[in-house]
């Protein structure tokens, strides 16, 4: 039944057309609120659809759709799923939930813009993970920072034209190098596809060159160490919903590029530099474990903490060639892949939850200093209890989502180098460090001062959302089959083209 829809093109533009809905009359419009929601809802509901309609046994895309756009340079409307996009979409979607709910009564401010940006951007970036057509993509990957600058430029606290600014020409850099990559490709391949771009023989100095590209490209989103400090300062300046997407699903986007350009179109040349980003991935766990560990104010602890976590992905991506190396069958090799995938769909529910945390309490204290805060479980005891769950999770504790990418990365790392398993395993102390000092000067012991012994505890509102989060990360850590059995089979395509290629 689903696969007969165009869900796809249903999913890109239902919210970006509702979002343009909402913007009618402006601040004037009553139905702002309620119409973001429902259209946020619908969105999440059709994405469903993909996952029931989905079938794990072929790598082939799916729900397929093909028109012509610009005909003159063979340019085309060209969507698509896998194993790969197909959780991330269905991440996009409750993520776009969570940040309405969220702003529902906290965004006072041009109401309407805030949601219609947000519904916009969902319907962006669900496009760049479905867009089969090299140019499609690049125009949605540019177009979705949009809204996303406008949230932090409008939105944001006292320094957010510097961080906007600073995320502008970060992204813009990396943007260029991709769009001369793209270009290149189609030089060679006579096409836009990006599927035709993964058949194209390429010398080994041309996959040097592009692999550096997308590198550049998207080492910047995920954000990779050393061109990861727009992060923390776009994360502090932003308000709650626009630090959650930027966590649950901006930061995805990188990881994705890699799986759908770096590794199946540059093999030899990932292989060749693996060692590259191998270190950049270990120095992001271990290096920015100990920065987070200094850190005074919430959000930039957390944002760190991303870029820990998002270190893991990057690691389990590369160090399949290692595997390769020392493996005649590649064993582990689908398991440090998968394991990165996990880790995506998994940090995406714990840091848009840990940043929901924080916007609770800014909301009542409006401050994100550490030591503004202490004994907040005395009056805060549900969300105490949330928060405690959620830090654990951030954390690797076994059962929680946190646990399951993480030891996957790491199982597989054992078989690639013992050294890079030892040192991805420091994140289970180092992140017990940081997360365990936050939650100790935060949470527990005696109530710091009067603001905190004012504190009123989470309402209805901010149950839901983070119960719904804790269900989640909770049933990812303790069965995450319906997770991974939808990638099982694109894992193994890509392997299989990375295991023919390989030098």
């Amino acid at each position: 039944m689903f696969t007969d829809l165009p869900l796809l093109s249903l999913l890109i533009w239902l919210p970006v057309f509702g979002g343009i809905a909402v913007l009618v009359n402006g601040d004037n419009n009553p139905w702002a609120r309620p119409l973001a929601l429902l259209i946020s809802v619908a969105t999440l509901l059709l994405s469903i659809g993909l996952y029931i309609g989905f079938d794990n046994a072929t790598a082939q895309m799916q729900f397929t759709e093909q028109a012509s756009w610009i005909s003159a340079f063979d340019i085309n409307y060209s969507l698509g799923v896998d194993g790969f996009s197909m959780p991330l979409i269905i991440l996009t979607a409750f993520s776009t939930v969570i940040v309405v709910i969220a702003g529902w009564e906290v965004i006072q401010d041009r109401v309407s813009q805030y949601m219609a940006a947000f519904l916009i951007m969902a319907g962006l970036m669900i496009a760049v993970f479905s867009a089969l057509d090299a140019i499609l993509f690049y125009v949605f990957f540019e177009a979705m920072l949009i809204p996303l600058f406008l949230v932090i430029g409008i939105w944001g606290g006292p320094n957010r034209v510097y961080a906007t600014i600073k995320f502008f020409l970060y992204t813009l850099f990396g943007s260029v190098f991709l769009l001369l990559a793209l270009l290149y490709l189609h030089h060679v391949s006579g096409s836009f596809s990006i599927l035709d771009f993964h058949k194209v023989g390429l010398s080994m100095q041309e996959q040097i060159y592009l692999f550096l590209a997308f590198l550049i490209a998207f080492a910047v989103k995920v954000p990779m160490w050393p061109v990861h400090t727009w992060l923390p300062d776009a994360h502090v300046e932003a308000p709650t919903g626009g630090s959650v997407i930027l966590a649950a699903i901006t930061l995805k986007i990188g990881g994705y590029g890699f799986l759908r350009f770096a590794l199946p179109i540059t093999p030899d040349a990932s292989m060749a530099l693996d060692w590259l980003i191998i270190s950049l991935s270990l120095t992001a766990v271990v290096y920015i474990g100990f920065v987070a560990l200094v850190q005074s104010d919430l959000k930039k602890l957390i944002a760190y903490s991303s870029i820990a976590h998002m270190g893991f992905v990057t690691l389990g991506l590369f160090i399949v060639f290692r595997i390769f190396a020392n493996s005649a069958t590649g064993s582990g090799a689908e398991l440090a892949i998968e394991g990165a995938m996990v880790q995506m769909i998994s940090h995406g529910f714990i840091a848009a939850a840990m940043f929901l945390c924080v916007g609770v309490l800014y909301d009542r204290m409006h401050t994100r200093e550490i030591s503004a805060y202490g004994g907040v479980i005395n009056t805060m005891p549900k969300f105490a209890g949330f928060a405690v769950f959620f830090a654990m999770a951030n954390a690797g504790l076994p059962g929680t989502s946190g646990f399951v990418g993480e030891f996957m990365v790491i199982l597989a790392a054992f078989q690639a180098n013992f050294w890079f398993a030892f040192l991805a395993a420091t994140t289970l102390i180092l992140g017990a460090a940081y997360t365990l000092w936050m939650v100790k000067r935060v949470l527990f012991g005696d109530v710091a001062n009067d603001d905190v012994a004012k504190l009123t505890d989470i309402n209805r509102r901010e149950f839901l959302m983070l119960a719904v989060l804790a269900v989640i990360v909770l049933a990812i850590g303790i069965w995450p089959a319906p997770v991974t059995d939808v990638m099982h089979a694109t894992v193994e395509h890509l392997l299989t083209q990375i295991s023919q290629s390989k030098l």
